[in-house]
């Protein structure tokens, strides 16, 4: 077994992590005006690939089937808050690089857009995890439209990456925050996808082999 190996089987929960301060309502309004001064004009899409699906924040004018390619949807953000705390942190979803993801684009109303934009920045961004990104989404009748996404930032003490099945079921175990825990956080996910035929196999394997852990 490679050093690398052995460190990954080794990994414990819970970790040990700074977040750092929650962002003020002048920081999330920065990011807001800065994200929002990089749309290109015209309609202004969202990019739902997780929570968004089953949960969303705000009212849309169209919900469309769409896809984005470059990044996928992945298990990888610690949570202090929504689905964790910061003695037990939780997972949620975020959009890493490589591959594709499938989900549901979303054209947001202009009427009181910018409230809308600022219910999800406060629901997405209590923590600076997340880059707000313009992806490029084929949506299911064909067209390419800019869609916002929340990709996730490596670099940052939040980022878990892809952590092995052992860990992943203590956080199951273990991990609830205001919104409920992970384990319910992800089974409603895979529930969300695979009823919009969409199923996400990789993330219903896992699930699976952690349900057969915890058994």
């Amino acid at each position: 077994m490679t050093a690398l190996e052995s460190g990954y089987l080794n990994l414990a929960y819970p970790p040990r992590l700074d977040l750092g301060p929650q962002l003020t309502h002048e920081q999330l309004l920065s990011s807001m005006q800065s994200t929002m001064a990089r749309h290109k004009g015209g309609p202004v899409w969202l990019f739902a690939y997780g929570s968004l699906i089953w949960r969303p924040e705000c009212s849309a004018v169209e919900r469309i089937r769409g896809r984005v390619h470059g990044y996928h949807r992945g298990l990888y953000l610690w949570s202090h808050e929504h689905r964790g705390t910061p003695e037990l942190p939780g997972l949620v979803f975020g959009l890493d690089r490589g591959g594709s993801c499938s989900g549901f684009a979303y054209r947001l109303p202009e009427e009181r857009l910018e409230d809308s934009l600022y219910a999800l920045w406060q629901r997405e961004m209590p923590f600076p995890s997340y880059r707000p990104h313009w992806l490029n989404c084929r949506l299911a009748d064909g067209n390419l439209v800019q869609a916002l996404g929340f990709v996730l930032e490596r670099h940052l003490p939040s980022y878990a990456g892809n952590l092995p099945d052992h860990v992943l079921n203590q956080v199951f175990e273990s991990a609830c925050g205001r919104y409920g825990t992970t384990r319910d956080y992800v089974e409603q996910t895979v529930q969300a996808l695979r009823s919009h035929a969409m199923p996400d196999r990789n993330l219903e394997a896992r699930l699976k082999r952690c349900r057969a852990v915890g058994a």
